[in-house]
């Protein structure tokens, strides 16, 4: 694109806000609790690459849900940060058997002692 008087304006306008997108998006990635920062290159070939990619299909899993699910909207709420939303998620998967999505997020929002979850005794 060749620049001129009438294009800097707008080709810098939409180099901030990919910037802006970017920069948020790592950040998230980072801090939020999806520990993209992590060193993944312990593997032989392409562990690493595997392991980020499984991390972006991750982050993009939680966007759609956070988007299109009640549910997941009403459990985020109960917490301050992501990363306290994973530590609730992790905490039931260690002690209750989770049939499905909709099991974790009532649980999560209205408390699993109501007969929601049950022990995992396997």
């Amino acid at each position: 694109m060749e620049l001129t008087r009438e294009t800097v304006h707008p080709v810098m306008s939409a180099g901030r806000g990919r910037w802006k997108i970017e920069h948020e998006t790592f950040n998230t990635l980072k801090t939020q609790g999806y520990s993209l920062e992590h060193n993944y290159g312990h593997g032989q070939k392409h562990l690493a690459t595997v392991f980020g990619m499984l991390t972006f299909l991750a982050f993009l899993v939680d966007q759609v849900q956070e988007l299109g699910c009640h549910l997941f909207q009403a459990a985020r709420q109960k917490f301050r940060s992501r990363t306290s939303l994973w530590d609730k998620m992790r905490g039931l998967f260690k002690e209750y058997f989770i049939p499905d999505w909709e099991s974790l997020w009532l649980a999560i929002i209205y408390g699993h002692r109501g007969g929601i979850l049950h022990p995992d005794t396997s």
